[in-house]
Formats: structure tokens, C-alpha cells, sequence
């Protein structure tokens, strides 16, 4: 039987010549028939990848051996197939959105949130003295957070710089800052520093090393993930499914994408009302030209929208 891997990795490091970089780049994961998701930019890398076991330990020998990227920390999942079916490589302005291009105001690599270790982090989630910030997306703490946890309601990570005056109770506390894997903290985390938060913290590696490396403790309902599994176990320790679907209420774990290509909304669906409404979030939804055909998974080939001629 085959064994497939999932990388999950970021680096801060610059960049010279990103985006003949980014071209060069997505030759050598297409050598290694690699498929998945890598953003370049001047300040970095963000990926996930995914292929055989032997073609992920290639690249990640590949991508070490450039002093550039030497440190890089990867989250490596078990997979029974490859969790994406094309590869792209992009240059980009950033690595992950926030809008703020300034440096002085947001650089990891200079000044960002003090890290904590999974087994750091799960010892200090009940003290009083703590706020645990997700700097996720709704939907994504829709489907899952720690127990506890401040929630933002922001569509994207770019509305994160919006909600640092709603933060601005909590300075007296220390903020401990979560995501999936660790690279939105660098800048969330940097930006609350900027903003006179002056005991600020990250969770290192993230939620995918935290299920790793503390059985996930405290984290309840799933974790979203940007592949086709849509989303991930992470707790091993004290389970609890915390989602409902978006359209009966019913409890589930499961996130789809809207089968209509033009809505493509991320939500929480039961099986029971995917079948009713064919993966779709609405009735509306489902009268769509476009509507792609449901298979029960709700994880789509990204489909451009389609341009109206003049």
C-alpha cells in the first residue's frame, strides 16, 4: 500500500527575486509529482504539499538545504491519498493577507509573540491571568477552538487589523494567539505588540502541533484545514463536536463548500440536509446554472467565476 504525506510549513525569510522563484519552484514540486498549494513572496514561503512519503522527505530535504529556509518547521500528516489534485506554486505580496506592507509595523523576523510549546500552551489555557486568541476566520472557529477562546468575527485575515481596538480590554492580560499552523500568529501577534499589548505570546506550530504534541487537549470540534480533507481530528484527549449545521441546527462535524460555484460559502452541513439541498447552503443555491454535482464531500476543484461580456 502506498503512503502518501501532508506538509503543512511556513518560513519567514526574504525572498530575492520571488516570483522568478515561485516559477522555478513549481518545476521542482512538478519532478516530484507533488501536488498542493505554495504562496511566495519577498518575505517568504507558505505551504502545504502532498505526495509520497519518499517525494515529501525529497522536498523537505531540498527545502533545508537552502540556509534560507533551514529552520522551517513541518507538520507532517499520514494521508491514504494526496490531499489536493493539482500543484500550484504563486508569487504573491504576502504570504498570508493582513494589508499591511509596512515593516516597521509588521515583521516576524524582527519582533513577534514570544512562541509556546504545545505542552507550554495546554499548561497555561485555565489561568486567570490568560486570554487565548483565535486569529482565524469564522468559519473556521465555526468548526472548532479551544475551549475558552476569544473568537473575532472576521471574514478573512485581512479584517484582523480592524479588531485590535475591540482587544484593547485585554491589555492587561496575557494573550496567547492561535491558528492553524502558526504563521497568522507571527503577524497577529506582531501587530498587537505594535499596538502596546506588551505580553504576548504564539502558540508554536500551531493547532496541527498541538493534536501532534499535546493530544489536543482542550481543543474542541475539528480543525480546518485548506485541502481537500476540508477538516482534521485534533483531539485525542477530550473530544467534543461544538459545530451545528448551518441549516437545521443539528449537531455535525462536517464543512463543505456551497455546491454553487458563485457562492462557494464554507458551512456546517449535516449529511441529512447535504442530501436535501445537494451540498448546497440554500434552495436558492441549489436552482444555479453552475451548481456543481455533490458527492457527499462538499470539496471542489476551484472553478473561475465567469465573466459577464459587455
Amino acid at each position: 500500500m502506498m503512503i502518501y504525506n501532508t506538509l503543512l510549513y511556513y518560513c519567514y525569510s526574504p525572498i530575492a527575486n520571488a516570483e522568478q522563484f515561485a516559477t522555478d519552484h513549481l518545476a521542482f514540486c512538478k519532478s516530484l509529482n507533488l501536488v498542493g498549494r505554495i504562496i511566495v513572496a519577498e518575505e517568504g514561503l507558505n505551504g502545504t504539499v502532498s505526495g509520497t512519503a519518499a517525494a515529501c522527505e525529497t522536498y523537505m530535504r531540498h527545502l533545508k538545504a537552502d540556509e534560507r529556509f533551514a529552520k522551517t518547521d513541518f507538520k507532517i500528516d499520514e494521508v491514504t491519498e494526496p490531499s489536493f489534485i493539482k500543484m500550484h506554486c504563486r508569487y504573491k505580496a504576502e504570504i498570508v493577507h493582513s494589508g499591511l506592507r509596512d515593516t516597521s509595523i509588521i515583521n516576524p523576523n524582527e519582533k513577534t509573540g514570544k512562541y509556546l510549546e504545545p505542552a507550554e500552551f495546554s499548561e497555561m489555557l485555565d489561568r486567570d491571568d490568560v486570554i487565548v486568541l483565535d486569529v482565524r476566520s469564522n468559519y473556521e472557529h465555526n468548526l472548532g477552538k479551544f475551549k475558552n477562546a476569544v473568537t473575532l468575527d472576521i471574514e478573512n485575515f485581512r479584517d484582523f487589523p480592524d479588531q485590535i481596538n475591540a482587544l484593547a480590554k485585554y491589555k492587561d492580560k496575557k494573550i496567547m494567539t492561535y491558528c492553524t499552523g502558526g504563521i497568522k500568529c507571527e503577524k497577529a501577534s506582531a501587530l498587537l505588540l505594535h499596538h502596546g499589548f506588551t505580553d504576548v505570546y504564539q502558540l508554536h506550530g500551531g493547532i496541527i502541533k498541538y493534536g501532534k504534541e499535546a493530544g489536543g487537549k482542550d481543543f474542541e470540534g475539528k480543525c480546518y484545514v485548506f485541502d481537500n480533507r476540508i477538516a482534521v481530528d485534533v483531539n485525542s484527549v477530550n473530544p467534543t463536536i461544538v459545530s451545528t449545521c448551518y441549516n437545521c441546527g443539528k449537531t455535525t462535524p462536517k464543512m463543505i463548500n456551497c455546491a454553487n460555484p458563485e457562492c462557494n460559502e464554507h458551512f456546517t452541513q449535516c449529511d441529512e440536509c447535504g442530501d436535501n439541498l445537494q451540498g448546497c447552503c440554500s434552495v436558492e443555491c441549489t436552482t444555479h446554472p453552475r451548481k456543481r454535482p455533490y458527492d457527499g464531500t462538499g470539496y471542489y476543484v476551484k472553478v473561475p467565476q465567469q465573466v459577464a461580456k459587455a
